[in-house]
């Protein structure tokens, strides 16, 4: 008889991967476009959830909320990296799906500023932060349990599958919306049509949670002793705070431009540029099929050369091409899908095995609390406050030191890049 090692093709393997691949990807979807439609979708209700009195305060405390749900993600992180490293994988990655579709519906089904006053911008908040915790849960759950499950030899494209899925969840809401705008008139959208893509997310929230609690778990895990299990957290974490830094200085660069460039360009080029909104969700979605298009090629280079260079020539290159790219963003449709497709090309590098990284960083006992707390702490204090950061820097004129700090943090990830051990090919049973 054949034994089937994790991730393994063999006859007896194959719906074991395939389980494994759908249950990670689709949740990880749902939680990214969970995340990103409330981008997408934020000058729409801006004024429906806050007071219309100031549509330029409406939106900003819009992207206000959109920090502040970022501030729940360490503690998420460190809950479900928690019940990661002593309950789980499979039961983290399973209950993270679930609190964000919640989150999801709280939104879709929340009544307007008119009806109930500042209850519904309360009700908003109280949304986001569930789903901060979620997604601080979601990502170092499915990293660390997709990168115990892979071959160790095609770890690198494995980890891709995080960033693919995590994109072509954005992707749909992105499409949503350019569909959904094409279709609706500006009052509508503004009325009731921004609620359907969260009530959208809710359900393939629910299918998604029972997609996972069919997963097995994975043997790293299983091969684990009790003692093992619950050794004191705390001091594990701060004997491997090197690892910690390490986690937070390749993150730094990466999440501020993916979340400027991947996430917020359409809305920024609508609301600041002038470009007509239901043009640049299309020129955005052109550019998101780029990036997924060139992950596996990235993670196929990182399994053949190595980690460091592929994360090296991400970082350098993503810093190199900001400012041209800028510079040629103006308001035609055109100019955001090249911007997008060129940033996005390089910053693919780096996400494409991120994933890798981080779980081959950290041993078994304390993997996925060890990725989740730093790589958290690093989104919520510099990614979560990107949009709003941009925003205010180029409404008061300042836009120049908003790309200046981006192309700085983009420098910072390249040279701790150096300080990390090539890890390609390392044994994750321990």
């Amino acid at each position: 008889m054949t034994t089937a090692t994790p991730g393994s093709t063999t006859a007896k393997g194959a719906p074991s991967t395939q389980r494994t691949l759908i249950g990670t990807g689709i949740g990880n979807a749902v939680e990214w476009y969970d995340w990103a439609i409330y981008a997408t979708f934020a000058p729409y209700f801006a004024a429906q959830l806050f007071s219309n009195t100031d549509p330029t305060s409406a939106i900003l405390s819009t992207l206000a909320i959109f920090a502040v749900g970022f501030v729940a993600r360490p503690f998420g992180g460190f809950i479900f990296g928690w019940i990661g490293d002593r309950i789980g994988r499979k039961s983290s990655m399973t209950l993270a799906v679930g609190l964000a579709a919640l989150g999801s519906l709280l939104i879709g089904i929340s009544p307007t500023f008119g009806a109930v006053g500042a209850w519904a911008s309360l009700l908003l908040l109280v949304a986001r932060l569930i789903q901060g915790l979620a997604h601080g849960g979601e990502l170092p759950s499915s990293q660390t349990y997709l990168s115990e499950m892979a071959p160790r030899e095609k770890r690198g494209l494995w980890s891709t599958l995080i960033y693919t899925s995590g994109t072509v969840g954005i992707l749909g809401g992105t499409l949503l919306g350019a569909v959904l705008s094409g279709v609706l008139s500006k009052a509508d959208m503004a009325a009731w049509g921004w609620r359907i893509p969260f009530l959208i997310g809710a359900a393939f929230g629910l299918y998604a949670l029972i997609m996972r609690a069919r997963l097995k778990e994975t043997d790293a895990f299983e091969h684990e002793t009790v003692q093992e299990r619950h050794e004191p957290m705390w001091p594990q974490i701060v004997r491997h705070r090197r690892q910690a830094l390490q986690v937070i200085g390749l993150t730094v660069g990466l999440t501020v431009s993916y979340y400027i460039w991947g996430v917020v360009a359409p809305t920024y080029a609508s609301t600041t540029l002038g470009m007509d909104r239901g043009e640049a969700l299309w020129a955005s979605s052109i550019a998101l099929v780029v990036f997924i298009a060139v992950l596996p090629l990235w993670g196929r280079a990182a399994d053949r050369f190595g980690r460091k260079p592929i994360m090296w020539a991400s970082a350098l290159g993503a810093a190199a091409m900001h400012y041209p790219m800028i510079w040629l963003l103006r308001d035609s449709p055109w100019q955001l899908t090249v911007s997008m497709s060129v940033m996005l090309f390089f910053i693919a590098g780096s996400a494409a095995i991120v994933p890798a990284v981080y779980a081959e960083l950290f041993p078994t006992k304390i993997r996925t609390v060890g990725v989740g707390v730093p790589y958290s702490i690093c989104v919520a204090v510099f990614g979560g406050t990107a949009p709003y950061l941009q925003q205010w820097l180029t409404g008061i004129g300042s836009a120049g030191l908003f790309n200046l700090y981006s192309v700085a943090l983009l420098v910072v990830s390249a040279v701790v890049v150096l300080s990390v051990p090539e890890t390609k090919g390392k044994d994750l049973s321990h």
